[in-house]
């Protein structure tokens, strides 16, 4: 097989571990983990969506779209326990509590119209604290 050959090959070479039902299905969670529009919560419709003094933000601008964050779904040990079960399943190894969050190696494994909602859902949910510019897990979401 010539070079040229390989490389057109590679092209058209899905990464066969995007299928695995665990990433398929934090893909999903991300998907469902926000809600359109205004968080309608008593808290926030009371202060007019003024969310000064909040410890963890409730409507978010995404895309330009406003959306708001699914607090049924989206504990922090319920997120950390599906990112957890897509990360063994992508990358063979165990993400360990109080880790450092590798953004880039999670966003090979999520779809690219859902990289912006991680962050957002990790800080939101507790699971994790950014420091220095880092994600840090929290061990209370563990």
């Amino acid at each position: 097989m010539s070079t040229q050959e390989k490389m057109t090959g590679d092209l058209f070479e899905v990464d066969k571990r995007l299928s695995l039902k665990p990433v398929v299905d934090f893909n999903n969670y991300l998907r469902e983990a926000f809600g359109t529009g205004k968080c309608t919560c008593v808290r926030c419709t009371t202060s007019a969506w003024d969310e000064t003094g909040y410890e963890f933000q409730h409507t978010f601008d995404i895309g330009g779209q406003a959306l708001n964050r699914r607090f049924a779904l989206t504990a922090g040990s319920d997120v950390l326990l599906a990112l957890k079960k897509a990360w063994l399943s992508y990358t063979k190894a165990e993400l360990s509590n109080g880790a450092i969050l590798d953004l880039d190696a999670i966003k090979g494994f999520v779809e690219p119209g859902l990289h912006n909602r991680l962050v957002p859902l990790v800080l939101a949910s507790g699971l994790a604290k950014d420091i220095d510019g880092k994600l840090h897990v929290q061990p209370q979401a563990a």
